[in-house]
């Protein structure tokens, strides 16, 4: 078999943890109506969302940003760099999600603050700001969001049991590091693992296996490590009993911040069983890390060709042009990417 259709099988299986979380439990857990007002709900900076104008609402598809914070007080509005960015995109008609996940290093224009990594956006101005900032780069039209925090993560691999994984001698001291961090965010006292090899691990554990990203590899290779959690998690949800699924949903509800309305929610949960994950790829398509100014950045090889990619990839939407705003974000990171 091809090496390139093997790249391409491995891309579809790479959904992270937090779409897990969020689209599987939120999806089956929305149809709980009591739940529902659970869900800690923000929409106070909707009508400061940006977007580019030559940028035409597509009805026939259902955007929503999931933001997963690297929070130490566990916050969820501004102030708490987005760690994870994913687009997940519905297709009205057939029910299909695409996701896509923004490395959070990539390098874009924040409006207001100049240039710099893309996560740095909700940190500085929360969700309205970090939306604006996918929508003016990548020329999308977002208006809607989920964010959760570390904490829920971890308790729900808690509940489910723990996961299996195999650690490597090189990652245990970096895991070790990264349970400590945890425990000062959800002040706990969980112990670090005293050797590698194949074990089962808890939430806390499990979590910062996916953080690690200072071994070879570094941030590629993080993302290799989420796509392995979260098999393992796909596993055990699909292997769980209803009390489960429900107790999971009144653990995640109460650590998600959105502005989706309860209608909303309603309106996604009614076509639950019809929902199908087609397809998962990372964003940049082509990108470029390196340091620059003493500080690593994911660069877009091309930025105006890689939004081209993500119009196709989300909308079957063949030579789109982007807009000029796009060509003009294009040459300035062209320019920066090879000073």
């Amino acid at each position: 078999m091809a090496q390139g259709n093997k790249r391409k099988r491995r891309r579809l299986r790479n959904i992270l943890i937090l779409e897990v979380v969020i689209i599987i439990l939120l999806l089956i857990g929305a149809k709980i109506y009591n739940s529902l007002g659970k869900i800690k709900k923000d929409n106070s900076m909707d009508n400061e969302i940006l977007q580019n104008e030559e940028v035409e609402v597509d009805e026939g598809y259902r955007n929503i940003v999931i933001f997963g914070v690297d929070s130490r007080q566990n916050a969820l509005s501004k102030g708490t760099n987005s760690d994870t960015i994913i687009i997940a995109s519905i297709n009205n008609k057939t029910k299909d999600i695409k996701l896509v996940s923004i490395y959070r290093d990539t390098y874009t224009n924040i409006s207001g603050v100049g240039f710099d990594k893309i996560n740095a956006a909700y940190s500085r101005g929360g969700y309205s700001l970090a939306l604006s900032t996918i929508n003016t780069n990548f020329d999308l039209d977002i208006k809607e969001y989920v964010t959760v925090n570390f904490q829920a993560v971890v308790n729900t691999i808690d509940m489910l049991g723990g996961i299996t994984l195999d650690i490597t001698e090189e990652e245990l001291k970096y895991l070790n590091g990264y349970v400590r961090s945890l425990n000062k965010i959800n002040g706990t006292d969980v112990p670090g693992l005293s050797k590698a090899g194949i074990q089962t691990v808890n939430g806390t554990q499990a979590t910062a296996y996916a953080r690690i990203r200072y071994t070879s590899g570094g941030d590629y290779k993080r993302t290799e490590r989420q796509r392995i959690v979260v098999g393992k998690i796909f596993d055990k949800v699909k292997a769980s009993d209803l009390p489960t699924v429900n107790a999971l949903i009144d653990e995640i509800f109460p650590k998600t911040l959105t502005n989706l309305s309860t209608l909303d929610l309603l309106s996604l949960a009614k076509d639950v069983f019809s929902y199908n994950i087609v397809n998962q790829t990372g964003f940049p398509f082509e990108p470029d890390a390196h340091t620059y100014k003493k500080i690593s950045y994911v660069f877009p090889i091309d930025l105006q060709s890689n939004v081209t990619k993500l119009h196709e990839f989300l909308f079957d939407e063949a030579g789109f042009v982007p807009s000029q705003k796009v060509q003009d974000y294009s040459a300035a990171i062209e320019t920066i990417r090879n000073e």
